[in-house]
């Protein structure tokens, strides 16, 4: 046997494996309680081209690629929303060459939804989260065109987390708030939970808060992510870089939520 022809058998053999583990994942979470709305910080694209030599930007590139996947197991679960974590505030102090790359990739995709049909054939209601000033007018502009092209589509709710901050998104509900309480529109005294929640990005889902967050790389933290909304998220911090995630990866986090029991502080 060729050096060849043995690779080729040790590939065989792992797809046999992961098709079988996939199965059996598949069995195990049916019947279960799905989640609604899940939550994915996308993190280690660096790391991850890093560890194969390659340029970092290709990281970006293949993480960008894998969203799409994603997609199609979220639709084929019947997850109704999905809040993808893609570029924090905090991320715009990196290299403006790498900035620049992550801004393009995002817009090449953008665009790739706006000339396809795959927004409308699943009825996707695409929204992004986050402060627009501080986009690309590329990537604003198409996130634009994609909100109203989606507006009255609610089959899969798609939310692009994009120079987004959890703190940051609390301090403007905040500003919201005081500057409807000086004008005389809003008593203070009506101010509770769920009164803030409809001055939050995410106040249009009919699931706001997600029921599991998924977090990619490895690293144990929010990083800031729908920091009100994830108070009783189920959370899920997986060991795999996000360009390498798969379908299996993500039934055994779907698997995880449902092995636990969600109190709500009861």
């Amino acid at each position: 046997m060729t050096k060849t022809d043995d690779l080729f058998s040790t590939a065989l053999r792992y797809l046999g494996v992961y098709r079988l583990y996939t199965r059996v994942l598949e069995s195990e979470i049916k019947g279960g309680p799905m989640p609604k709305h899940i939550g994915v910080i996308l993190d280690g694209n660096r790391r991850w081209a890093q560890e194969r030599d390659y340029p970092e930007w290709m990281g970006h590139v293949f993480g960008a690629d894998k969203v799409e996947s994603l997609l199609e197991w979220c639709l084929e679960y019947k997850i109704h929303s999905l809040t993808l974590f893609a570029l924090s505030t905090e991320n715009l102090s990196r290299d403006p060459e790498e900035l620049k790359s992550i801004f393009q990739i995002i817009e090449n995709k953008l665009q790739k939804l706006i000339d396809g049909h795959y927004v409308h054939k699943h009825r996707v209601h695409v929204k992004g989260l986050g402060n627009p000033d501080i986009l690309t007018p590329g990537v604003r502009s198409r996130l634009e065109i994609l909100e109203k092209e989606s507006e009255n589509y609610s089959d899969l709710y798609l939310n692009f987390a994009i120079a987004y901050g959890g703190r940051m998104e609390i301090v403007q509900a905040v500003r919201k708030i005081a500057s409807e309480v000086s004008k005389g529109t809003l008593d203070p005294l009506s101010i509770d939970e769920k009164k803030f929640s409809e001055y939050l990005f995410t106040s249009f889902l009919p699931e706001p808060d997600p029921d599991l967050i998924i977090r990619t790389s490895g690293e144990v933290r929010l990083s800031g992510f729908l920091l009100w909304q994830s108070a009783y998220s189920e959370l899920v911090f997986m060991d795999v870089y996000w360009p390498g995630f798969r379908k299996l990866d993500f039934l055994r986090a779907i698997r995880t939520y449902q092995s636990r029991q969600r109190r709500f502080g009861r």
